[in-house]
């Protein structure tokens, strides 16, 4: 009997008197990935719900008498009446050098299958923007390897610069060429022991791709070498609209580990189109209300939050975004590409026409602008290519008149003849970024008129004939380039000898 009233004694022992508070609820509703919950007195928005089963989900409805709640995974197993709880933690995300190379999910869980990711650090989904004092202004560049937007449409670091165009005019891969660039700009700059270099890291963030597009994507990075520089985070077609809302958000808090660390990164979200969809599905399933196009009232605040993020900080990096978004019958006046375009910095138009024509990039140079580009263009660039978007400028409304087939002058055709040759020499073939280098020198060889005895035709052999050329037989002059950034009088000599050698071969062979 002692022995029973001993146990019982060490059993009260171990019992806590302590109160434990916890804010629970239930399940009222559950469909389409979306759960209504009753009795969630204490939840703040964007706070995380525990849910049976280890399921979670974000409270973004807060109503006098339920909370609207978004369920991350599968809803199969939820039920009405299920109890709930809330966890008093905003959603997270890893963050950290160990998410470079790998492919994860919405949430940060890796989905590539090479084993767990040893992050240490992780970072709201929503942060609040830096603010205005903290901001520097956009003086480094941030090179695309496309000569077309190096030379006429630069592009900065900190800057927001929109990728716009029907479908299928070369918008990824645009995006594509920039990450394959940064990995190679990496690469040299880190081979060369400058302790000045700063790497660029990539962040590609595909919102409702489909999953072959984006396992193409993984491929052509790996073997351009460029997947060790990138973290790519997948929200697919195949994934519920919750994940494709939070895929963007989530990217650009692993983008701003690295600009908050002193460091430099590339976030693109392919694209805004589909992210604005998915927000519009969870609205409508929210019963909020609607606004033009079906779209929710905040759709605007929601992308502009998203790319406010987007900056360069003073004492800190920076941290780039490429938005894109897809045109229907390149019409730029609809709702979600006018929202857009007023809060980017610039936008890259593709025209589908231009694409249809054989000219790619498809990048229209009358509808493109930079708006903090060119204080961000480095000086060989703006020596060589300053005059090239006037010129195609011209060049494009000359050829709109020639084609009523009148006379026309020796000045004009030259002009002609002269723009000609500038489109075909940007014609440039996708995952073949050119280093700034190169750029230079065809430019140069270009403003020199050493393609003007050249026909139209064997334009773009001749210019892939003399980067050939150049990066076999005056690398010297290429590094050269790459480090003084400037044209001068030594560079412009051997430049002169270089080309000159070139062209004596080139017409010797044909």
């Amino acid at each position: 009997m002692s022995n029973v009233i001993d146990q019982i004694e060490q059993q009260i022992a171990k019992l806590s008197s302590k109160a434990v508070k916890k804010n629970t609820g239930t399940i009222r509703t559950v469909a389409d990935g979306v759960a209504k919950l009753d009795g969630l007195s204490d939840v703040m928005y964007n706070e995380m719900v525990q849910f049976p089963g280890g399921a979670i989900g974000i409270a973004l409805n807060l109503e006098e008498d339920e909370v609207g709640c978004v369920v991350l995974g599968d809803v199969a197993q939820l039920k009405e009446g299920d109890e709930v709880s809330t966890t008093g933690k905003l959603l997270s995300v890893p963050v950290g050098r160990a998410l470079l190379g790998r492919v994860v999910d919405a949430l940060g869980r890796p989905v590539d299958g090479k084993g767990p990711i040893d992050a240490k650090e992780s970072y709201p989904v929503e942060k609040i923007a830096p603010g205005i004092m903290v901001r520097k202004s956009v003086n480094q560049p941030l090179f695309t390897g496309i000569m077309a937007i190096d030379s006429m449409i630069p592009i900065g670091r900190g800057q927001r610069e929109l990728i716009i165009g029907d479908r299928g005019t070369g918008k990824t891969t645009i995006c594509i060429d920039t990450i394959i660039n940064q990995g190679r700009i990496n690469k040299v700059g880190l081979a060369s022991g400058d302790k000045n270099f700063r790497p660029v890291y990539s962040i590609y963030v595909a919102v409702g791709q489909k999953q072959s597009n984006v396992v193409r994507t993984i491929s052509a990075l790996e073997a351009a070498g460029a997947l060790e520089y990138t973290v790519i985070v997948s929200a697919t077609a195949a994934d519920n609209p919750a994940n494709q809302y939070l895929a963007p958000f989530s990217g650009a808090s692993i983008g701003e580990w690295f600009m908050e660390n002193g460091m430099d990164a590339l976030i693109v979200y392919d694209d805004l189109s589909k992210h604005a969809v998915a927000y519009r599905q969870i609205s409508l399933i929210l019963k909020r209300p609607s606004g033009r196009e079906a779209y929710p009232g905040d759709v605007f605040y929601l992308h502009s939050r998203l790319l406010e993020r987007a900056a360069r900080l003073d004492g800190k990096g920076s941290l780039t975004a490429l938005p894109v978004i897809e045109t229907q019958a390149g019409d730029v006046s609809a709702y979600i590409p006018t929202n857009v375009i007023s809060i980017t910095d610039g936008q890259i138009f593709l025209e589908t026409d231009l694409f249809n024509q054989g000219i790619r990039p498809a990048v229209s140079v009358g509808l493109s602008v930079s708006r903090v580009g060119s204080s961000a263009q480095v000086k060989v660039t703006k020596q060589v290519g300053g005059k090239l978007k006037g010129e195609l400028a011209q060049f494009r409304e000359l050829a709109a008149f020639a084609q009523f087939g009148s006379d026309l002058d020796a000045k004009t055709k030259a002009q002609l003849e002269r723009g000609a040759r500038i489109v075909e020499l940007f014609k440039q073939p996708q995952l073949n970024p050119l280093a700034i280098e190169v750029q230079a020198s065809i430019l140069w060889a270009l403003q020199k008129n050493y393609f003007d005895s050249i026909e139209v035709k064997h334009i773009v052999t001749a210019a892939n004939s003399l980067k050939d050329h150049l990066t076999t037989r005056q690398s010297g002059l290429l590094t050269k380039i790459r480090n003084e950034a400037k044209l001068t009088d030594e560079i412009e000599a051997g430049l002169k000898a270089g080309v000159d050698e070139w062209k004596a071969t080139f017409a010797a062979k044909k």
